[in-house]
């Protein structure tokens, strides 16, 4: 198997109360690709991840990183990775660049190429003016950013980001982008992403799988996904949910219909049309929708229309 590459074959977690937190998941990264892992909590995403970056081991199934077994040579994978985990344990007392250059020890480097690559990567991920900061002091963007810096110090060639941005401003969230971006098209780092922002996976992904309650409910390009629904999408928010169900009885010429809390969505070749016969049914019986749009399917709409598929599936 290449460098570069991930490959995943029936991949299985089980817990000791049977419960399979991944069932059967099979995958291929291919080397300089951006792929995304998409789901909802708890469909298996990090326990995917972990046991890919070997914080884990698996029930059964083969997982090979940059043509290493990541159970049997669990040392090999990790001179060949970078991770970055949602939760992270920095010296807070310590500063970017003295933690930069710790971890450069730590990979076998000298004290003199520690402090170059410190230096260099400090200005990669624009903390360059805060580097001798402790980094108790930096900004949730900023430690989100040390956290990349501190995974490139030994130049993996495959990246690991578990929720990279989640609770990151807009403003940070983009500058996290950029160079996400920057790694795997300038510098041809495979990165592997878990995310729950689908504009984020929209972004960067060159390849998407969703996994929803431990199986892949989808997978293709950004494109590919969003034209799998091949129609407009035309969504009634009300004011309550009571009123949701209600609509959802009374369309009942709608095709694929699914309902989230307070917001009714109607997948349709023929939305223009249909909308003012939908509108008159719904006033007719006494149920105005607070707001409504017609639009064309995003990754959003085929997130939830893959997951909610899955609820139905379950619940029949």
């Amino acid at each position: 198997m290449d460098t570069g590459t991930i490959v995943v074959s029936n991949l299985v977690k089980t817990y000791k109360d049977s419960y399979k937190a991944v069932d059967g998941v099979s995958l291929e990264v291919q080397k300089g690709e951006c792929f995304a892992f998409l789901g909802p909590n708890g469909a298996g995403k990090s326990t995917t991840v972990k046991i890919l970056t070997t914080l884990m081991t698996p029930s059964s199934g083969e997982v090979f990183v940059s043509g290493f077994n990541a159970e049997t040579e669990p040392d090999k994978v990790r001179l060949k990775i970078g991770v970055v985990l949602q939760d992270t344990g920095l010296d807070q007392d310590l500063s970017g660049r003295e933690l930069l250059e710790l971890q450069g020890r730590i990979f076998n480097m000298t004290k003199k190429e520690a402090k170059t690559r410190a230096t260099e990567l400090l200005a990669k991920v624009g903390l360059e003016d805060d580097a001798d900061k402790p980094s108790k002091k930096y900004s949730g963007g900023m430690r989100r950013r040390l956290d990349l810096a501190m995974t490139l110090v030994h130049n993996p060639e495959i990246l690991f980001l578990d929720e990279p941005t989640t609770g990151l401003d807009p403003l940070n969230r983009k500058a996290i982008w950029e160079e996400i971006r920057r790694l795997n098209k300038e510098e041809g780092t495979t990165v592997f992403l878990t995310t729950q922002y689908l504009e984020e996976a929209d972004e960067l992904a060159d390849h998407i799988k969703i996994i929803n309650k431990g199986k892949i409910v989808a997978e293709g390009t950004p494109s590919e996904l969003k034209d799998s629904i091949g129609a407009d999408v035309i969504v009634f928010e009300f004011a309550e949910e009571q009123e949701v169900a209600r609509a959802k009885e009374l369309l009942t010429d709608a095709e694929g219909v699914i309902t989230q809390e307070k917001e009714l969505r109607i997948t349709t070749k023929e939305a223009s049309k249909r909308l003012s016969s939908y509108l008159k049914i719904l006033t007719d019986a006494g149920i105005e929708p607070e707001s409504l749009s017609v639009s064309q399917p995003t990754l959003d709409d085929v997130f939830i229309q893959v997951t909610a598929a899955k609820r139905e599936d379950d619940r029949g």
